[in-house]
């Protein structure tokens, strides 16, 4: 199904019939990804009094009750509302969700004890291109991220300094393949976080970060067509689904 949409002024054609789907689904499972020191999510039926939601166990329908965290559970899109002491809601401030994106994959480096993704790998990568979108896919890229257990595990994260070149960059959405953009255990600076959203500055409540995605291996890094799916959950995060095309 091609079709030809009108973004920033251009016509762009891409195919509606292949979406590239780069999110992990939540399940009820302890090979769910998780991160954050919680327990899996749960999904089960609800039960009053003799009444359970199962249909295997006698009931009309399936009517289940979910536990998750959107941050600790898989793909999710967060707002600056994230770290801030004012309430910002990702249903308010993601207002769009279709956007130009390119596709990176980058080779986390070592310093010290940690790796990181620095500015210079990706201003080497993004060269002179100005996309709406940033996806990060990290290497070593197997499918084990899709069911990682990743409290502990001290993660790769992005510089203060790469965070600070997208923001000037004008780059307002900003996707990674990791838990989170930031540190595991960075005492609460959130370095990364603060520097995207210019928590300092002008604070930019249209950018968003998604985190917990997954990059199959059979996308080609370059330019797309990505589309932002969430839920409309009040809250600094939902669970999401970012879906890429390929511009044809």
């Amino acid at each position: 199904m091609i079709t030809i949409i009108q973004l920033n002024s251009k016509k762009i054609k891409i195919d509606l019939s292949k979406p590239l789907d780069i999110s992990i689904p939540l399940r009820a499972s302890k090979n769910n990804a998780n991160a954050w020191y919680v327990d899996e999510p749960k999904i089960e039926p609800v039960a009053l009094d003799d009444w359970i939601g199962s249909v295997k166990k006698g009931a009309d329908v399936n009517f289940n009750n979910i536990y998750f965290n959107p941050h600790a559970h898989g793909t999710h899109t967060e707002c600056v509302g994230h770290i801030t002491e004012k309430f910002y809601s990702i249903n308010k401030c993601l207002k769009r969700f279709v956007f130009t994106a390119e596709v990176i994959t980058v080779a986390p480096e070592i310093e010290g004890d940690d790796k990181v993704i620095s500015k210079k790998q990706i201003a080497y990568l993004l060269k002179r291109k100005t996309p709406e979108a940033i996806v990060i896919r990290t290497m070593p890229n197997t499918k084990d991220k899709k069911t990682k257990q990743y409290s502990n595990t001290n993660w790769p994260y992005l510089t203060e300094e790469a965070a600070i070149y997208l923001r000037e960059k004008g780059i307002k959405h900003l996707l990674i393949d990791l838990p989170s953009v930031d540190k595991e255990k960075d005492d609460g600076k959130l370095q990364a976080h603060k520097a995207f959203w210019d928590l300092k500055g002008n604070i930019r409540t249209d950018a968003t970060i998604t985190e917990f995605i997954y990059v199959g291996n059979k996308i080609e890094d370059g330019s797309y067509i990505l589309n932002i799916q969430i839920a409309s959950f009040e809250n600094d995060a939902s669970p999401s689904k970012p879906v890429l095309y390929k511009i044809e």
